[in-house]
C-alpha cells in the first residue's frame, strides 16, 4: 500500500474544474463518446481529462470495454463528492450573476401531476416573460425520484402535492415543504362514457372498470388503496398505472377507463367536453400542493423568483374560489 495521501492542498493544486466536469459526465453516461457528445467536446479530449484524473490518484476510475466504461470504487466514491461540486458550482453561477445585476439564471424544477396542468406552467410563464434570460429546466416524474433528486441538488425545487411528514428529511439532508392550497380529486371518464350522467355508482361497481392508477410508490396511490379497502374492495385488477397526464388524456379518450384527477390538471378538459366528471363521494381530496426546496441551502435568484410566482397565482386561486 503506498504511503501517498490525498489531501485538500493537492486537490487545489493539481485538479481543474474542467477535469471534474468531464468525469461527471462520463460517470453518468457510462461513455467516453456520449460524454464528449454531451459536453461537445472531442473524445479524445475527454479521454485526456480521465487519464489526468487517474495518473494524479494513481489509480484506474473506471474499466474500459466496447460496451463503454464501468466505475471503479474510486470513480463512485469521487462521484458522490463532484456531483454536489457541480450543483454548488451552478448556484454560486447564479448568486454571482444576481450580485452583478444580472437578470439571468438557471433554475430546475422537478413537477408531479397536480402542479404539471396549470399552476407550474402558469408560473413558468410568467417567471419568463418578466424575466426572459433565466432559463428554466423541468423534470417530471413521481416523489421516489424527485426528492432524492432534491436532496443531491439536482432539482432546485419540487412542485406538487406535498408529501406526508416522514418526508421531512431525505437521505439525511432536511427539506421544507410549503403550502400553496389544497386540491380537489375528480373521477373523471370520457365525455360518452356509459357512467356519464347517471347517478352516483357504488364503489363495487365502480370497481369493474379499467382504471388508470398513479404508480405504486406515490401518496395518492395508497389513498386510492385505503378507499377500496375501506368500501370492502379490492383494488381493480385491470388498470393502468401512469403519471403522465397526456397518457392518462389519451387511454381515457379512447377506452371506458376511469381517472381520479386533480381537479385544475382536468379542468380544461372538463371545459371542452371532452371529459365528464362523474360523481362520488368515495374518494377524499387530492391532497396540499405546494413546493418543496432543501432546508440548508438559500433559493437562488432564479428559484426565489419562481416562488413568488408560485405564491401570486396561489393567492390569486384562492380570491377566484372564495
Amino acid at each position: 500500500m503506498s504511503d501517498f495521501r490525498i489531501t485538500p492542498n493537492a486537490l487545489s493544486r493539481k485538479l481543474k474544474l474542467h477535469q471534474l466536469q468531464i468525469f461527471e459526465r462520463v460517470l453518468a453516461c457510462r461513455s467516453l463518446s456520449r460524454a464528449a457528445s454531451e459536453l461537445h467536446l472531442t473524445q479524445p479530449t475527454v479521454t485526456k481529462a480521465i487519464h489526468e484524473l487517474e495518473t494524479f490518484f494513481g489509480a484506474p476510475l473506471f474499466d474500459r470495454s466496447n460496451r463503454g466504461v464501468t466505475p471503479t470504487e474510486l470513480a463512485v466514491v469521487l462521484g458522490r463528492r463532484v456531483h454536489a461540486m457541480m450543483a454548488e458550482i451552478r448556484y454560486m453561477a447564479d448568486d454571482i450573476d444576481a450580485v452583478l445585476g444580472g437578470a439571468s439564471g438557471h433554475v430546475v424544477v422537478g413537477t408531479l401531476i397536480a402542479a404539471s396542468a396549470k399552476l407550474l406552467p402558469e408560473a413558468i410563464a410568467r417567471l419568463m416573460t418578466a424575466h426572459p434570460g433565466i432559463q428554466v429546466s423541468v423534470r417530471e416524474g413521481p416523489t421516489s425520484q424527485l426528492l432524492p433528486a432534491l436532496a443531491t441538488g439536482d432539482l432546485d425545487i419540487v412542485v406538487g402535492r406535498l408529501p406526508g411528514a416522514d418526508m421531512a428529511s431525505i437521505s439525511g439532508v432536511a427539506v421544507d415543504h410549503h403550502k400553496l392550497y389544497r386540491e380537489e380529486l375528480c373521477l373523471v371518464a370520457r365525455a360518452a362514457h356509459p357512467l356519464a350522467g347517471a347517478p352516483a355508482a357504488a364503489l363495487a361497481d365502480l370497481a369493474g372498470h379499467i382504471w388508470i392508477l398513479p404508480a405504486p410508490s406515490s401518496p395518492l396511490r395508497a389513498s386510492i388503496e385505503r378507499s377500496f379497502l375501506d368500501a370492502g374492495q379490492r383494488l381493480p385488477a385491470r388498470h393502468v398505472e401512469s403519471l403522465s397526464l397526456l397518457t392518462n388524456i389519451g387511454v381515457l379518450m379512447h377506452s371506458d377507463a376511469l381517472a381520479l384527477l386533480p381537479y385544475d390538471a382536468a379542468a380544461p378538459f372538463l371545459a371542452t367536453g371532452m371529459l365528464a366528471r362523474l360523481p362520488t363521494n368515495a374518494f377524499g381530496a387530492f391532497g396540499d400542493v405546494g413546493y418543496s426546496v432543501r432546508a440548508d441551502r438559500p433559493l437562488t435568484p432564479a428559484c426565489q423568483r419562481l416562488v413568488d410566482y408560485l405564491k401570486q397565482i396561489a393567492a390569486q386561486r384562492a380570491e377566484t374560489n372564495g
